[in-house]
Order: C-alpha cells, then structure tokens, then sequence
C-alpha cells in the first residue's frame, strides 16, 4: 500500500501555495510533422531553383521588364478592343455567372445541411453528408469546371455546374456548423412543447442562425466572383475574364489589361462593402 502525504494547512485551513514546474513537451507528433513537411519543402525549393535551366536568362533585365509591365498595367489603363460600356457588360456577366452559382449552391446547401447538423439529424447521416461534402471539397473548383467540361463541353455550362457543386460542398459545411452551434436545450424545449421537426427548423434554428448563414453565403459569393473571372479565361465562360485572357494572351494589351483590372478590383471593394452593411443591418 502507498502512502501519500497531504500538505499542511495554513492557519486559515486552505492548501499552501507551492510552486512546481509544470512540464511543457515542446516536440509534439504533431509539431515534428510540421517541421519536418516545412524542412522537406525547403529542401525542395532549394533543389528546385539549383536545377533550374537559366541559360539565357537575365535576372536583372526580367525584374526591370516586369516592373515596367506593372507600370504600364496598374498607371496607363485604357481600353482598346473593348468600350467602356462594352466592359460594364461583360462584367454583368461574370457577376451573374458567380450570383446564379452562389444562388444554387446556398439553396441546396440549405437542406443538405439540416442533415448534416449533429442536433437535428442522427449520427449516421450527419457523417455520411459531412464526409460526402469534404470529398467534393477537397477538389478545387476549377477541377470540377473541367471534369464537368468533358460531358458539358467547355463554356458557360460546365462552369456554373462545377462551381455550383463546389459551392453546394462549402456552405454545407459552413451551415452545418452554425446550426450546431444553437443552444440544445431549445431544441429539447420545443420538442417537449410538441413542435415538429420542420417547425423546430423554420422557426427556431434558421432565424437564429440567419447572420451568419448570410455572411458565409456572401463569403461564398466574392469566392464565386473571383472564380467566375478565371473560368472566363479557363473555362471560356465569358465576361470579364475572357476579354483579360484575350488581352494577356492575343493581344498583349497591357493597357487594357490595366482597365479590366481596376473594374475587378473596384467591384470587389463594393461587394466587400455591401457584405459589411447588411451583417451590420442585420445585427441591429
């Protein structure tokens, strides 16, 4: 039998402080994986850029190329093959491409991801849903533009299928989480009030969870711009996108290419506005 001896109580009969090091493992599994997968690709960066063929190259005269570049993108826009309106026109098109995706994925996303909830579904479908989304997941949109491209051909179709069924994964997952964070004992309480469990879902779950689905739908929506203006080029589209790809690829119309930037990037402060007011107008 081990005996263990008490501390002494002081006179007031609580346990004296005592200091004692509290011992900190400081090379976790976890932690030796991170080095070693960051010390791995140093090492490959490092091979990378000795095997490099440089015969011919300048690096001197490429950075002062690219800077020159830059300046004629980003201070001497103008538009050349594509009008002022012309441009406005295809930028419609490519914030249709990425509001219709967004529209579909959230819709979609919204059922899927009542099953996906732990406290409305049961734990079998909650994990066949979740483990479903994160195989689409881990494919990026892009890809799944090009898979869909074989049987849909390259243009508008595949890309709205492809990043509809990415976004359908994303904000499944997204509204799941917020869904799960509802507090149990409300559920417990409607349902011992007799409330059904689409009652329990319209009139408790979703209003209580509305900023923030809101939030990760727009998330989703300035994500959807951003793709929809690479499948213009990728994926041939169309908006804006693929005037850029014409203009860096055909052309070589820096100048304009400099334009179509400012337009993109001028549309993604106002989303960056518009998301920030109505979470604001939500919460008041």
């Amino acid at each position: 039998m081990i005996k263990t001896t008490e501390p002494a109580l002081t006179g007031s009969g609580s346990v004296p402080f005592t200091a004692k090091r509290i011992k900190i493992k400081l090379l976790t599994r976890s932690a030796l994986a991170i080095r070693i997968t960051l010390l791995m690709l140093a090492l490959l960066t490092i091979i990378g850029f000795l095997t490099f063929n440089y015969e011919g190259v300048n690096f001197i005269k490429g950075v002062l190329a690219t800077l020159s570049n830059f300046k004629v993108i980003f201070l001497q826009p103008s538009f050349d093959h594509v009008t002022f309106l012309g441009a406005i026109g295809e930028l419609l098109i490519t914030l249709s491409l990425g509001i219709l995706t967004t529209l579909l994925g959230a819709i979609i996303a919204l059922f899927l991801s009542l099953f996906a909830a732990r406290n409305l579904s049961n734990r079998m479908t909650s994990n066949i849903v979740k483990e479903l989304v994160a195989i689409i997941r881990a494919v990026p949109t892009v890809l799944w533009v090009l898979i869909f491209a074989v049987s849909a051909g390259l243009g508008s179709v595949a890309a709205v299928i492809g990043m509809s069924f990415h976004s359908i994964s994303y904000l499944t997952k997204a509204y799941s989480e917020s869904f799960e964070e509802m507090d149990k004992g409300t559920i417990e309480a409607l349902e011992g009030c007799g409330a059904s469990w689409w009652q329990i879902v319209w009139q408790a779950v979703i209003p209580s969870s509305m900023t923030s689905m809101i939030s990760w739908t727009f998330i989703r929506f300035e994500v959807n711009f951003g793709i929809a203006v690479a499948m213009g080029a990728a994926a041939g589209a169309g908006g804006i996108g693929y005037d850029m790809f014409m203009d860096s690829s055909y052309y070589y119309n820096l100048h304009e290419m400099g334009a179509i930037a400012y337009f993109i990037l001028i549309v993604a402060m106002i989303l960056e506005y518009g998301s920030v007011k109505i979470k604001d107008k939500i919460r008041a």
